[in-house]
């Protein structure tokens, strides 16, 4: 008998539970406000009504010069705010809405539409608006996925740029050709985006070989797979690299991998190890000097970065600028470089090759794709001078919504 109360004492917190979730439901479908739509092949709008009253248009609330929301409300936010009455105006298009705190609102259907929180519309929105969607792909896949675009089309045509920047933000690399062998070209098409990022080398950077280099790169020797500058925590995001000439020798071939699908696999088919590339941070260091500027700069980060819903945000992986400090318990170690063994090899299993020409801009996203290059023979009459720069992806979606005219509505706050 005792044990019998003790179950059924035992219920009593389940059960309560059970209602208290039953009375948030209730709670939460009477906050969501439906919309009627006109069109009867459209599904209605529905809104929080919470978000509906934070994002109010009229002159108390927005300021359209800054096409932003005005702080005042958030000043003693009312959480518990609620509608009390609505109507819609069907020939006007516009939703009018009465609110618990005293405050009235009306919304225009047409900026409603854009941000109605449906599944589809907010997979729309984040595949359109925010950043396209991500296509990856294999070292056999490259003949497939690569574009050319042409440089004095980039430098006069908004279009050609678009679909440059677009197939750069899909796939992650695309070769400009025919570009003039001028020092001025990385800047110019540079500028036709935004603005050029600058780093501890300069804002650009020649890459050719030089006694007593102090970088890695600045040798003829064979450049491994990495990403450039994983020691920055704001590391410059699409790197274009300028051919002035290049070496006739066999060498200088570049190779090519999209990072991402191998962290794809990796998580297909080596779950623990690539947990493990997740997991631990690892000490990216860059310690020397260019020209008069003297640096140490140093980043502790995983080799594979997520984002809070699991997909890939950043690769960083660079052999010479793996700092010999580990700052990771003991039983760490091991499993790292097990996994990052798989993992490297991996990316020279999906690389592809292939070399450049003078006039050539090879442009690549350098969160997401590892290069390098064969070694190559450095002689007074056989020389490989490529010319190199970033820019960041900020300023690259930025121009790329100006150009699809996304962004241009009312309000894209």
């Amino acid at each position: 008998m005792f044990q019998a109360d003790r179950r059924e004492l035992a219920c009593l917190p389940s059960a309560k539970l059970e209602q208290d979730h039953q009375e948030q439901q209730k709670d939460l479908h009477r906050s969501i406000v439906v919309v009627p739509e006109t069109d009867p092949e459209r599904q209605d709008l529905q809104f929080p009504d919470i978000w509906l009253r934070d994002n109010c248009r009229c002159p108390e609330c927005y300021l359209p010069q800054t096409l932003s929301r005005l702080p005042q409300l958030w000043n003693n936010l009312d959480t518990s705010v609620h509608v009390l009455r609505q109507s819609v105006d069907l020939q006007q298009q516009v939703l009018y809405i009465d609110w618990s705190d005293g405050h009235a609102s009306q919304y225009p259907y047409d900026w409603l539409r854009e941000r109605d929180f449906s599944a589809a519309n907010r997979k729309r929105y984040l595949r359109e608006s925010y950043r396209p969607e991500q296509q990856l792909w294999s070292g056999q896949d490259f003949e497939a996925i690569r574009r050319t675009f042409y440089f004095q089309e980039l430098v006069t045509s908004d279009l050609a740029l678009r679909q440059w920047l677009h197939h750069l933000a899909v796939y992650g690399v695309a070769l400009v050709r025919e570009a003039p062998l001028e020092m001025d070209v990385l800047r110019r098409l540079a500028n036709r985006v935004g603005f050029m990022r600058r780093t501890t080398y300069g804002e650009e950077f020649s890459v050719r070989a030089q006694p007593g280099a102090s970088n890695y790169a600045y040798l003829a020797a064979p450049l491994p797979l990495h990403t450039d500058m994983p020691y920055f925590e704001y590391l410059p995001g699409v790197t274009m690299l300028h051919t002035l000439e290049q070496s006739a020798s066999p060498g200088g071939v570049n190779l090519l991998a999209d990072a991402f699908y191998v962290a794809k696999i990796m998580r297909d088919r080596y779950p623990e190890q690539f947990r493990v590339l997740c997991q631990t941070p690892v000490d990216w260091a860059d310690k020397g000097h260019d020209g008069d500027l003297h640096f140490h700069n140093i980043w502790r980060a995983p080799v594979i970065n997520l984002d809070s819903e699991g997909r890939f945000v950043r690769i960083n992986h660079s052999i010479p600028q793996r700092d010999s400090h580990f700052s990771v318990p003991l039983e760490q170690v091991r499993p790292w470089y097990e996994a990052m063994a798989t993992f490297v090899r991996l990316a020279h299993e999906h690389s592809c090759r292939f070399k450049t020409t003078p006039g050539d801009v090879l442009t690549f996203d350098n969160l997401r794709l590892v290069h390098g290059r064969t070694g190559y023979d450095d002689t007074d009459q056989n020389v490989r001078h490529i010319l190199g720069a970033f820019i960041d992806w900020d300023i690259v979606y930025s121009r790329l919504r100006v150009l699809q005219g996304v962004g241009t509505s009312p309000d894209t706050a």
